[in-house]
């Protein structure tokens, strides 16, 4: 069952935390954490979270962002982690149901995330929930 993140969920939280940011190679500093989790479980600047019961198998964060194409918002999947036991149980794309879900309670215009090229497992998940557009993102 997917469900909000909330408090008391930190350690568990904490663990998929960390083993999304090791995927990505990212390092993000201790503070920056609990920030984010702050903000996660609050609901703060758009932000949202949500979880498999129990935190075991995945965790992810979203926001809701306003466009200059549409008089609604967009949703941003942000963060999608899958722990490894739990990758090929349909947990993420339950979760992304979830995130589907959520963008539609608020009137979002439209959901899109990013991942990485070499990412093919997940790839091909997203292949078969969504279209994969032309833009190539660029960053400083």
């Amino acid at each position: 069952m997917i469900r909000a993140i909330d408090t008391g969920d930190f350690d568990a939280w904490l663990k998929l935390w960390q083993g999304y940011l090791h995927f990505y190679r990212a390092e993000v500093d201790g503070s920056t954490t609990e920030e984010t989790f702050r903000r996660l479980t609050e609901r703060s600047d758009g932000l949202f979270g949500l979880a498999a019961e129990g935190l075991s198998a995945l965790r992810t964060a979203s926001s809701t962002r306003p466009s200059t194409l549409s008089s609604a918002p967009n949703c941003y999947l942000e963060d999608l982690f899958v722990a490894p036991v739990a990758r090929g149980t349909g947990a993420a794309g339950e979760l992304i149901g979830a995130v589907y879900r959520e963008a539609d309670a608020v009137g979002a215009a439209r959901v899109y995330w990013e991942t990485l090229e070499y990412n093919s497992p997940a790839r091909s998940l997203y292949d078969t929930l969504a279209h994969r557009t032309s833009f190539v993102i660029y960053e400083r």
